[in-house]
């Protein structure tokens, strides 16, 4: 598996929840539980805060998910890994 693929066992992303990303990069794709993958961008708002953008995606119960930006409440650093936690989808 690549560095730049973050496995999750759900098929939806959900406040709280922990991606373990590649800190060297701010691309990456998110492979769903489901075998569904969707393009994620780490960002800045205009604060400056991390945002992270998910591209939208189908699941593989057909459930269309639409492009969304979440708040990151948390980020750590634990060698060539970054540690997200997840807050609420931003409007």
């Amino acid at each position: 598996m690549s560095t730049y693929v973050i496995e999750i066992p759900y098929s939806h992303l959900y406040p709280g929840l922990i991606l373990d990303a590649p800190a060297d990069t701010d691309d990456f794709l998110v492979q769903f539980g489901d075998d569904s993958e969707s393009r994620a961008q780490l960002l800045r708002d205009e604060t400056g805060r991390p945002v992270l953008r998910m591209g939208g995606y189908m699941t593989a119960k057909g459930t269309v998910i639409d492009e969304r930006v979440w708040s990151v409440h948390e980020t750590v650093r634990h060698g060539d890994r970054l540690r997200l936690r997840l807050g609420r989808s931003l409007p």
